[in-house]
């Protein structure tokens, strides 16, 4: 499956709590930033290594759509969405700090060799039914992050019309959807599971080089 990804999108500040916890204004339009595919890292038991000589590595727990077919105007997320997964968009926060004070892109601080780790797909059961369960992140087995994607600024119709219209979107590309409050910064060691409900997606530990 990993094979076949072709585009990584991902959606910045769509939750309005972790746009404040990072002191950013609430966007007007989405936000879209992607990935290199080198970046992806699926969770299979083994340890996740990320950079530890470059500042902070900050988690950010987020749902992750699959593509499964190649979009038309006018379909919706239930037509075009085949599967779902968890993720987490890994950043270094030190260097977006001074990225962002120039005004460069966002590349060396979000798309680092494992920056985009992604547990298996499931089914995608539609989107009336993904809101209705919420999906967490335990860190060393306790509760880090917590998020309903009725709690999003843009929902998920908003943001598959808006990748299409200014960027394309395709079968293969995956979407990471946004992130809820309680980013912090990751240590060696530190064991992640990722939560749909109560049930567990993918686990790992943090390896820092």
């Amino acid at each position: 499956m990993m094979e076949s990804i072709r585009n990584i999108y991902c959606v910045g500040r769509n939750y309005g709590l972790h746009a404040a916890e990072l002191g950013n204004e609430v966007p007007d339009e989405p936000m879209i930033f992607t990935k290199p595919t080198h970046a992806l890292a699926a969770i299979q038991g083994q340890p996740i290594t990320l950079p530890g000589d470059r500042g902070e590595v900050h988690f950010e727990t987020e749902l992750v759509l699959h593509v499964g077919a190649d979009y038309k105007p006018g379909m919706t997320v239930n037509q075009l969405i085949d599967k779902m997964a968890l993720g987490i968009d890994f950043t270094l926060r030190d260097v977006q700090s001074v990225i962002k004070k120039k005004g460069q892109p966002w590349l060396p601080a979000k798309g680092f060799l494992n920056s985009a780790v992604i547990t298996e797909f499931h089914a995608f059961p539609g989107f009336d039914e993904v809101k209705q369960t919420e999906f967490s992140l335990l860190r060393n087995g306790v509760e880090a992050q917590r998020g309903n994607i009725q709690d999003m600024i843009f929902n998920f119709q908003v943001i598959v019309d808006y990748i299409a219209k200014h960027y394309g979107l395709g079968k293969g590309d995956i979407i990471y959807t946004g992130t809820p409050a309680g980013v912090a910064a990751v240590s060696s060691g530190e064991r992640m599971e990722l939560l749909w409900g109560n049930e567990l997606f993918g686990e790992f530990t943090i390896q820092l080089v």
